[in-house]
């Protein structure tokens, strides 16, 4: 043992120099939170080394962070009595990112694609202030363009109103698979900026990695591998939807997602505002005559210089961050003083005299990015420690329609003792299943990520606590990603992830992501989010040996050869 000791401290001694660089580099992706990410860190690496079986695919910079850090997240903000115990063991978070107390009943969770094109549609139509859609891209169908015609109702009502136009549309799309096709996201969006100039915005992200010949010698949908922005956030003026789905007529009629209606919430609403602008000024501009042009002053994503661009889009992205933390960090702290200097009893009853008493906050609401193109790594910190301090008892329902799950993620979930509950598309309802040329063998590509994965869960032994549920239902498509957390003991969710993320190689490396982590004590909200968890769950089937036995199942051998050479791409 003594002996094992010393080699294992030889062995850190000896990665130290490249390790702390490392380290540092890290540390400075968050600024104002060195602290926090020191002891989210030190935290996650801590809980690795006491805790996980398979010690041998520890990356080294986690090894080094107990030295470098404390091994206990450092809670700066005093303890709130408004926050029950169950949520205050998720208060870490608010040292990355801001945190915003809401109460449950402005929490609404919807459970079909229907209901989520009605919602948008009555949303855009009773917005007065403005309309921010973030997406990967507008379908060109029929009910693409009923949106679009509700926008200009929209758009028309305002400016007949008042004369001029109070109300303001920002839509922010991923340029490659915003102009796929003749017929495409710009063509159906260049009638509202010749109609309306001064009121509508349609930024078009392109990653700074496609560039030069890459740029010119990769086609028309294969360009969409190397990054995209794929956040989907719709919000109308202080109502907002996190949702995967996008704005097209599969997520609208038979394509299961995930989606959560935030309302009232102005916080909120600013900050998801704020984000969308920051990355839409380092976006192209879309012209009224389908032309595009960065702002002025603005470096080019593919033409100009690479580095230069990804530090600028990093400050401004960092920037909304970070003052939305400061503003709720102050608005805490007024919060936590008034409650001190004032008796609550007294508070409450001149508010009920007023009429103006609100519900105190059971639900707190922490916004995760996940840029890495920009050197920002929030969501991904985030969950590998909800992986890592996930205790034994407790339970995680992990759900992604496209299942190729990064390294580490796999790590955390076959090294520690949490239960695991992984629900993921079989192979008919895959997005791509059934598509001509190369996209057509992607289904099959991820039934060998599945069996692989199936494989080491067996070779450990863990078939009871880590299980695998396949999705199914005839006519549909599976797109629906995220987890709930149920804490040891519990039969209700406390914390679910919603949003664009699907805990893949793409989602961490190389597209731009934005969920939210919910936390609720209020068990009326856990029970939404407990129904909605055992909806998608009563569609699927637990996979066994036998599930890839079944004849289509069925992996060629040039699908078994490739994917582990393009398994990052997808």
């Amino acid at each position: 043992m003594a002996a094992a000791g010393s080699g294992r401290r030889a062995g850190l001694m000896a990665a130290a120099p490249g390790g702390a660089a490392l380290w540092r580099r890290l540390a400075a992706l968050l600024p104002r939170g060195r602290l926090g990410l020191a002891a989210l860190l030190g935290r996650l690496s801590d809980r690795l080394s006491r805790g996980r079986d398979r010690r041998s695919r520890r990356s080294s910079w986690l090894l080094l962070a107990p030295l470098l850090t404390p091994p206990v997240p450092v809670i700066t903000a005093p303890p709130c009595s408004l926050c029950p115990e169950g949520a205050h063991r998720f208060q870490w978070i608010r040292n990355l990112v801001p945190e915003f107390g809401i109460s449950s009943s402005h929490v609404k969770v919807l459970s079909s694609p229907a209901e989520f094109y009605e919602l948008l549609k009555v949303q855009i139509k009773t917005a007065k202030q403005r309309v921010v859609m973030a997406s990967l891209y507008l379908g060109t169908g029929l009910l693409e363009q009923e949106l679009v015609d509700c926008l200009e109702e929209a758009l028309e009502k305002s400016l007949q109103a008042k004369g001029s136009s109070d109300l303001r549309v920002s839509i922010l799309l991923d340029f490659t698979r915003g102009s796929r096709g003749r017929k495409n996201s710009r063509t159906m969006l260049i009638p509202l900026l010749q109609r309306f100039p001064k009121q509508v915005r349609v930024s078009l992200f392109h990653t700074p990695n496609l560039r030069g010949l890459l740029r010119l010698l990769i086609p028309e949908r294969f360009n969409e591998t190397i990054g995209l922005q794929h956040i989907k956030v719709y919000l109308f003026d202080d109502n907002v939807i996190l949702s995967g789905a996008n704005l097209s007529d599969l997520y609208f009629t038979n394509r299961q997602d995930r989606y959560v209606l935030l309302q009232d919430s102005p916080e909120i609403a600013d900050f998801f505002t704020e984000l969308v602008d920051a990355i839409g000024d380092v976006s192209l501009q879309l012209q009224q005559d389908d032309t595009v042009q960065m702002m002025e002053g603005m470096v080019h994503p593919y033409q100009g210089d690479k580095m230069a661009y990804c530090e600028i889009a990093n400050q401004r992205v960092m920037e909304v961050i970070n003052s939305a933390r400061t503003r709720q960090e102050l608005l805490h702290a007024k919060t936590f003083h008034s409650s001190q200097e004032g008796s609550p009893l007294l508070s409450q009853q001149d508010s009920q005299a007023s009429g103006d008493l609100k519900p105190g906050p059971d639900t707190w609401i922490y916004p995760l990015i996940q840029m890495k193109p920009f050197g920002i790594q929030i969501d991904e910190m985030v969950t590998e420690t909800l992986l890592t301090e996930a205790e034994r008892g407790a339970r995680i329902y992990l759900t992604t329609g496209y299942f190729n799950l990064t390294q580490a993620y796999m790590d955390l979930i076959l090294g520690t003792r949490a239960e695991y509950r992984i629900l993921l598309a079989s192979p008919e309802v895959n997005g791509f299943f059934g598509a001509k040329g190369v996209a057509g063998a992607i289904p099959a590509a991820y039934v060998y990520i599945e069996h692989q994965f199936y494989g080491e869960v067996c070779c450990l032994h863990q078939q009871e606590r880590v299980q695998l549920q396949e999705y199914f239902r005839t006519g549909w498509t599976f797109h629906a990603k995220g987890l709930w957390l149920y804490l040891a003991g519990s039969n209700l969710p406390c914390l679910t992830l919603i949003g664009s993320p699907n805990f893949g190689y793409r989602s961490v490396h190389r597209d731009l992501e934005a969920q939210v982590a919910i936390v609720t004590e209020n068990k009326t909200l856990q029970q939404q989010l407990h129904q909605e968890q055992e909806q998608l769950y009563l569609c699927s089937g637990v996979v066994s040996s036998s599930t890839f036995e079944q004849p289509n199942r069925y992996v060629k051998l040039w699908v078994k050869l490739v994917t582990p050479l393009i398994k990052n791409f997808f």
